[in-house]
């Protein structure tokens, strides 16, 4: 008994099951053929959209890509001092050549991407068609920017090379925000090599090629700079106390030589009178010791300066014509075509179910 109740449940079920899948099938060739009767609809919806993406593609304006790359090789750490070492520690000078960095990694990528980069880009001159301006200004010009800022009294005045103050750092801290975004791009194409790609895109050609040159030389010659610091003030330090030893020495042989002058006909008898003789002689040879060791600690230092110098060589700068990236005209109209095409159906679509909900 029990055996065929649950036969006849399950032929309910399976009967249920095809009358479900059959309805489904009923309903979309219904679509369809409600589809079809709206073609003309559908398909000046097409049209329409294809018209409006191709007046896109002439109203918007092409992006201007300029590109450089180079390559960065950091200098060399350690430089084989260890010899030298104890001379260096002994005049209270360090050589360098040890720890790591703060540009280890890709950090000079982000380093390209900071607040204080790309405002000193921004902030330094460029040449105009013949008239100096500042990078910043032009943007502002080509932006039409200040058009916007003059309809409010605090930014109607502003100028970005002033003292700073709120409105200004507010303004520079927008721009600075969608260059960031929208504008500049720092990566490495292979993170195998070092090789770094910058790539500036804005629809002002000479904007590109001139913000693309300024924040790499901005950039680059920070790195180098701060690459370098640190032997540099040592070969400063070493080269003031060779000179005072030097001096000193200089001094001491002087002085040697006058007290032989003072006394031509020494007494032999007198010895007292040969004291500052010696003593200016003592100096003088103790001088030209600590004068040589440091001599050999300078000449250490700038090999080591010259080692850890990073080598930056540039592969390709831009130039004009800057690569130009354009919308294709068939590509937007049959986007625009596409996506109107998408909307009417779904809005035909949603009326036929609303009709039926409420019939």
């Amino acid at each position: 008994m029990s055996n065929s109740q649950s036969n006849n449940e399950q032929r309910i079920t399976n009967n249920e099951d095809e009358i479900s899948l059959k309805e489904l099938i009923l309903k979309i060739k219904e679509w369809i053929s409600y589809l079809w009767s709206k073609k003309w609809t559908i398909i000046i919806a097409g049209i329409i959209g294809g018209a409006l993406g191709l007046a896109y593609s002439f109203i918007k304006k092409p992006i201007y890509t300029a590109t450089t790359t180079f390559v960065l090789e950091s200098g060399e750490k350690g430089g084989g001092l260890g010899a030298y070492a104890g001379l260096a520690a002994m005049a209270g000078i360090d050589l360098g050549g040890g720890g790591g960095g703060i540009f280890q990694g890709d950090n000079i990528l982000e380093l390209y991407k900071s607040r204080s980069m790309v405002e000193k880009a921004l902030l330094d001159t460029v040449d105009i068609g013949g008239k100096k301006t500042s990078l910043i200004d032009h943007y502002v010009e080509v932006n039409k920017l200040r058009e916007k800022w003059n309809q409010k009294p605090e930014t109607k005045d502003v100028v970005f090379n002033a003292e700073p103050n709120r409105i200004k750092d507010s303004l520079m801290t927008d721009i600075i925000y969608v260059i960031n975004k929208n504008i500049l791009s720092v990566a490495k194409p292979d993170k195998k090599l070092s090789i770094i790609k910058v790539d500036v895109k804005s629809e002002n050609e000479q904007f590109s090629k001139l913000f693309n040159e300024k924040i790499v030389q901005t950039v680059n010659d920070f790195y180098v700079e701060t690459k370098t610091k640190k032997s540099l003030d040592n070969i400063a330090i070493l080269q003031h106390q060779t000179d005072s030893v030097k001096a000193v020495m200089y001094g001491a042989i002087y002085q040697s030589a006058a007290v032989a002058d003072a006394t031509p006909n020494l007494n032999p008898t007198r010895q007292v009178l040969r004291t500052p003789a010696v003593r200016s002689q003592a100096n003088a040879e103790a001088n030209k010791a600590i004068y040589s060791e440091l001599v050999k600690n300078l000449e250490m230092a700038k090999i080591t300066a010259r080692k850890e110098a990073p080598l930056i060589q540039v592969i390709d700068e831009p130039v004009y014509p800057l690569e130009k990236d354009r919308l294709g005209k068939i590509k937007t109209f049959l986007l625009g075509g596409i996506i109107f095409v998408f909307l009417s159906v779904l809005i035909l679509l949603s009326k036929k179910v609303y009709k039926g909900i409420l019939n």
